[in-house]
């Protein structure tokens, strides 16, 4: 399946709903501290309801400990979700183990994580103009199902 990775997540409610979403689809959630709430957190635990049961997540220390595992543990392609690239992301095929990263909610991927060369591309989800961006958790759950759509929704009924 795919990994969903969150940087440094500020909001429990969106890591929450990633958490569900995570469940539901099969994927694993990464999150990579410092995270902005504990993993106890009760925003966090209602937003994913019964779901932290079902879901794989992982949390990493830091940006280079995630790119071990996911180099170790997925295909090695990381894309970067982020709105300040052209190429939209249903143009990717993606492959099992590929890692759809996404940045914090209010600033988004800083540069150094953008410029590092473990990231296969930039990518980002087509809006309309004069809108800053969607919801972390949103935009997490529209890349992850346009990946598994590609693959026919594999395990899924």
């Amino acid at each position: 399946m795919f990994h969903i990775v969150f940087h440094e997540p500020v909001i429990p409610p969106n890591t929450g709903n990633a958490i569900r979403m995570a469940a539901v689809t099969g994927a694993t959630l990464h999150l990579v501290e410092p995270l902005g709430f504990e993993m106890s957190d009760a925003k966090l635990r209602r937003a994913g309801l019964d779901y932290h049961d079902l879901a794989h997540v992982r949390v990493h220390p830091d940006w280079p400990c995630a790119v071990d595992h996911l180099q170790t543990h997925g295909s090695g392609r990381i894309y970067a979700f982020t709105t300040h690239t052209e190429r939209h992301f249903g143009d990717i095929s993606y492959a099992e183990g590929d890692a759809l990263l996404f940045g914090t909610e209010p600033t988004g991927l800083p540069e150094d994580v953008l410029a590092d060369p473990a990231i296969t591309a930039q990518v980002r989800i087509p809006m309309r103009p004069a809108v800053r961006s969607l919801n972390l958790s949103n935009s997490a759950a529209i890349a992850v199902y346009e990946a598994w759509r590609q693959h026919g929704y594999a395990g899924g009924l």
